[in-house]
């Protein structure tokens, strides 16, 4: 969905103009990396054989990630141990560490990403449709990458425009200087347009390292269609990973390119959910990737993967069972992974492969093994690792938005976490869904029902992001929260079609593919179990004491996205009169922080038995 945000809230282009003037601070090189074990495939050569070596530099996941995370998310946690990381300043700085060090051993470098670059993006991006995302995208380096779900969030003429340049076709260029779009390439070898046939962008795309050709294969997950709003990829599909990397392997083997990347933006994770520094095996190691790789031709060395937010560097075997080096570095401009390799010149074919995961730190060592504070216990950034000109051009965007970012919309008690029970309900959730209940009511609704992946950060009472007081929220962290502009919508369910949308939460019954427990609204009770029949799993459904009808007719209101049958809730499609609210999701939440100091949700509308 396209979304007027930046008409709505005016940001001027003169502030852009005079942030664009504002001095960077010097860079400097960084300390010693925090470097992960490395994992290494070896294929062999000849005795004797000529060989060519190079590095990619690879990231993934990074959501408009301008500014370094906050709150819980503002470090690494690995082997007991926390590293603050993260800030497009910082990461420009690694990735220029990286390459020098590359190009003092004589290896060419290709940075190279695995989608969702863009999309849930903090404020300071998602105000001006992730335009600045693009161009410090431009700005760090980067060559290639695979679309990812994210990419979609806006449909997919927006993401075509991102590519290509262009204005806004509703909000212009506001920065005053035009939109000259990405100077690297998204690949999308599996987004088929349904007239042509053929992918919306580029399948593939070859790069040279001393003579020697290196194919990119960029994917999306095929169940992108599933969670992504409909609205927007109404005119495409995506196909399965496998056999569409498998095709294009070997169309790039017939053209005598040997040596071939998945850049995919589909991943695993280890068994442990912080794992130490030495990890670079897959050991416990599960999640799609692993039967992706499984199947894959022996070409594709190396995978680049994604959308899990978890990081890694191992090896799986592909097809037949030669190992495949996986790796994904976490999420938001956190990591950068360090590739090196080497080619056979005379067969084209990687010899050996050695990834690692590198830690972009942005804070202030203290002498003692940690890092520096401040008084309110937030970590100190260190200007002397700043790249100069993705600050400026971050500092432009910043400055714009600030006025916006920093309006205080409400309170909290405490900290509202979006971690659910086992129940699958949180705090966070309760409070959502119970903000667009309080939304609609004028419309009639009587409750509300919100997607746990549209909740995209905890609200922290401690967190500041312009010198508020604790408890105190800003429109920016609100929309830290709730970052995808969906309209509100309100529409006629019946008791039976209620039941059947709660029925669908679980992976097996009518389509869906995995469980998603969708946030309740207050009044709304019921309870399910794990090991009853898929479509039978939700009994004692109840709306303020009293059962639902299932011949009543109930008003239920969600977002757009679930109400066009995303994530998979088909049966929410078939509601009926749908009324749109004014304004966005973001309002809703805003609006409801505005009533009184918010009190954290107790997550006990759901139950669950065995």
């Amino acid at each position: 969905m396209t979304s007027p945000l930046r008409r709505r809230i005016g940001l001027p282009a003169v502030a852009l103009a005079v942030a664009g003037t504002l001095s960077a601070l010097p860079a400097a090189p960084p300390a010693a990396a925090a470097e992960f074990a490395p994992v290494t495939a070896s294929y062999g050569a000849p005795h004797g054989a000529p060989v060519v070596t190079g590095q990619i530099l690879s990231y993934n996941d990074f959501h408009g990630a301008i500014d370094p995370p906050v709150g819980s998310g503002a470090v690494v946690n690995a082997g007991g141990t926390s590293t603050p990381a993260g800030g497009v300043e910082y990461l420009a700085t690694y990735l220029k560490r990286l390459r020098a060090e590359a190009d003092r051993a004589g290896r060419n470098t290709i940075t190279a990403g695995a989608g969702d670059l863009i999309g849930a993006s903090p404020l300071v991006s998602a105000a001006f449709h992730d335009e600045p995302t693009i161009e410090l995208m431009n700005t760090i380096g980067l060559q290639v990458s695979s679309v990812g779900n994210h990419e979609f969030d806006e449909g997919v003429d927006e993401l075509i425009r991102l590519q290509r340049g262009g204005c806004h076709p509703v909000d212009g260029c506001q920065d005053g200087d035009g939109f000259r779009g990405a100077r690297f390439s998204y690949l999308a070898a599996n987004t088929i347009d349904n007239k042509t046939g053929r992918p919306v962008l580029p399948p593939v795309e070859i790069k040279y390292v001393k003579g020697v050709p290196v194919g990119f294969i960029g994917l999306t997950l095929e169940g992108t269609a599933g969670i992504v709003n409909p609205a927007g990829i109404r005119n495409v599909h995506f196909t399965d990973e496998i056999v569409t990397a498998n095709k294009w392997s070997d169309i790039l083997r017939r053209l005598g390119v040997k040596a071939q990347v998945l850049l995919l933006h589909e991943g695993g994770s280890q068994g442990a959910a912080t794992p130490t520094p030495g990890v670079s095996d897959c050991v416990n190691f599960s999640g799609p990737v692993v039967d992706i790789v499984k199947g894959l031709n022996p070409e594709i060395g190396l995978v680049v993967s994604g959308h899990t937010h978890r990081f890694y560097s191992c090896t799986l075997p592909d097809r037949t069972g030669q190992p495949t080096v996986v790796t994904s570095a976490g999420t938001n401009g956190q990591l950068v992974t360090d590739i090196d390799y080497s080619l056979d010149k005379r067969t084209g074919r990687f010899t050996e492969i050695t990834a690692k995961n590198v830690i972009v730190e942005n804070g202030v060592p203290d002498g003692n093994g940690g890092w520096k504070k401040d008084a309110a216990g937030v970590f100190l950034k260190n200007p002397d690792t700043v790249d100069q000109a993705a600050k400026k051009v971050a500092d432009k965007y910043r400055t714009a938005v600030a006025p916006i970012a920093n309006r205080l919309v409400g309170s909290i008690s405490g900290d509202i976490a979006r971690t659910p029970a086992a129940s699958g309900e949180s705090p966070l959730g309760d409070v959502i869904a119970d903000a667009q209940l309080a939304y609609t009511r004028s419309a009639g609704a009587q409750l509300a029902l919100m997607n746990p992946g549209g909740i995209r950060a905890d609200l922290d009472a401690d967190q500041s992001s312009g010198g508020e007081a604790y408890g105190q929220v800003t429109y920016g962290e609100a929309f830290t929260v709730q970052p995808f502009n969906n309209l509100v919508v309100t529409q006629t369910l019946t008791g039976a079609q209620l039941k059947n949308v709660l029925e669908q939460q679980f992976a097996g019954y009518g389509g869906q593919t995995s469980t998603k427990i969708l946030q309740v609204s207050t009044g709304l009770t019921y309870t399910w179990s794990a090991s009853a029949a898929p479509g039978s799993r939700i009994t004692a459904l109840s709306l303020n004491g009293t059962p639902i009808d299932p011949a009543a007719n109930y008003l239920v209101t969600t977002n757009d996205f679930l109400a066009n049958g995303g994530d998979g809730f088909s049966a929410l499609a078939q509601g009926t009169g749908r009324v749109t609210a004014p304004g966005f999701d973001i309002d809703a939440l805003t609006a409801y922080l505005g009533t009184g100091t918010i009190q954290p949700g107790r997550a006990d509308r759901i139950t669950t038995i065995p």
